[in-house]
Formats: structure tokens, sequence, C-alpha cells
């Protein structure tokens, strides 16, 4: 069943648990992450980044909640920088929109986000935004502090943009870190105490279990993972051929797409969301 993110991340700030957000890209990934969260009983939201195919990743995610017609799920665009993209989106279905101005200036952010959420509103799709700037894991020692969310600026933001969830840069990264991640949690606890929506956490990927673990104990209620997931996938195809002489390629996506849904799984776990949608 698909339903709006804001249900769900709504349930999960009310219950102290975190959601899974793996980032999807074709039939075998969305597949895969609806037979893990089928398998946990957990919710699921599931990130497409604006420049796949979102038209066909869109019906893909509409057959798979067809057949896990028991798994409580959102179609949530990710990183959408453009108002086209985002239209796009809202056409084809999509549940929710995560809405990037995160670069621009406080006031353009505010504008342009809140003209989305007015659109996004009006047809009944929740709106995820960005304060702050989360930025890449290869250029973490220079990124991490530059792009930190301000607390004082938070309330305001969510108040002139009525976004429905607010990712917040508290020192996380996209991909793969070239130094150790540390998380400002005293940041996090300020913005949890202050914040009327659910918090969103983005570059969940090699943060540490630890991190990610006091990350939703602190106050986040959605996580994105995508690297740790392409990498599970990728190590379960290298290990299929590695152990056999004769490969077959449907063996080996299908290698890949266990690999990728046991790591998802490992997260559901790990944030608390296993049997949670019941």
């Amino acid at each position: 069943m698909l339903v709006s993110m804001e249900k769900i991340l709504n349930k999960a700030a009310q219950g102290g648990y975190g959601v899974v957000a793996p980032n999807v890209y074709n039939g075998a990934t969305v597949e895969a992450a609806f037979k893990a969260a089928d398998e946990l009983r957990s919710p699921l939201i599931l990130d497409v980044y604006d420049e796949l195919d979102i038209e066909k990743i869109a019906e893909a995610v509409r057959f798979f909640s067809n057949r896990y017609s028991q798994v409580t799920a959102a179609l949530n665009l990710d990183h959408s920088k453009t108002f086209q993209v985002a239209i796009r989106a809202l056409r084809c279905g999509f549940t929710s929109l995560m809405v990037d101005r995160s670069s621009l200036p406080f006031e353009d952010n505010v504008r342009e986000v809140a003209e989305l959420v007015k659109i996004s509103h009006a047809v009944g799709v929740s709106v995820e935004a960005e304060l702050g700037h989360v930025g890449q894991g290869a250029q973490y020692t220079q990124d991490r502090d530059i792009g930190l969310t301000n607390v004082d600026e938070a309330v305001e933001y969510i108040q002139r943009t009525q976004v429905d969830a607010l990712a917040v840069a508290v020192g996380t990264a996209h991909g793969r870190y070239m130094a150790t991640p540390k998380l400002d949690f005293d940041r996090l606890a300020q913005l949890k105490k202050i914040c009327t929506v659910p918090l969103v956490l983005h570059g969940g990927s090699s943060s540490g279990d630890e991190n990610l673990k006091k990350a939703v104990e602190t106050g986040i209620t959605k996580v994105n993972i995508g690297t740790d997931l392409r990498m599970a996938g990728a190590k379960a195809v290298t290990e299929y051929l590695q152990g056999c002489d004769y490969p077959d390629y449907v063996q080996m996506i299908n290698h890949g797409a266990v690999g990728y849904k046991e790591m998802i799984q490992h997260y559901m776990v790990l944030f608390g969301c296993d049997h949670k949608d019941q």
C-alpha cells in the first residue's frame, strides 16, 4: 500500500524508531526492498534520484506494492532540484517529494520549497526539504563543518515552508567517507527539541552502526541508505562469480538482489522499524 511519507514518519516519531529509506534504481532493487520490508513487517520509504527514469521506476513500485500489499510504503523523489522533475513525479504517482534547495541562500531555499509544498499538499503529497547542506564523503574534511544546519533558522524554515519533514546536516556525508565520520549529536538534540516535524538523516551509508543507532535514539525518523546497499549487492555478485565455473547472468542478478535486500534488513533491525508495520 502506497501512502504519503508523512504518515510513515509521524508514526515513527511517535514510536521512537527510524525508517530505512533505500535508494532504488530499477525493478530488481524495488523488488528487493519490498521483499525486505515484507519479511520483517517493516514500513518502507523508497528514494529515487531525480535524474533516473522516474516514470519507469514508479510503474515498478506500483506493481510490487500490489504484490506485497501488506507493506506500507512511500515513494519519494530524492534530491529533486528542478520544478519540472518535481511535477513529473507528482504526475506519475510519487507520494512524497524531497525538494533540495540546500545549496541556495536561506530566502531562496524558503521561497522555492514553499511553492512546491503548496502544489504537493493540494494533491495529498508530502514534502521533505533540507536545511544546511550534506556534502560528499570524498570531500568530508573540507565539507563537514561548513554545511551544518543552523539551529536558529530551523523553526522559521518549517513555519514558512510548511514542510512535512526536515533533512538536517549534523555531520554525515553522501557516498564513502575519506575521513572518520563525526556526528554532532548535541546539534541534533537541539533540533529535535525545537522542530515540529520529523527529522531526516541523509548520508547514512558508512556512518557507522553506533552513530546511526544513536541518531535514531536522538530523534531521526528516516535514514537514507544508498552506497552501502550497492556495495552489498556488488559483494554478493563477486562472491557468486568467484564460486562458480559457469556463471549465469540471471543467477548473478539474483545474488546481487539478495545482498542488497539483506543490507536493508540489517538497517531495519538497527533502526527498530522491524515488526512496526502490522
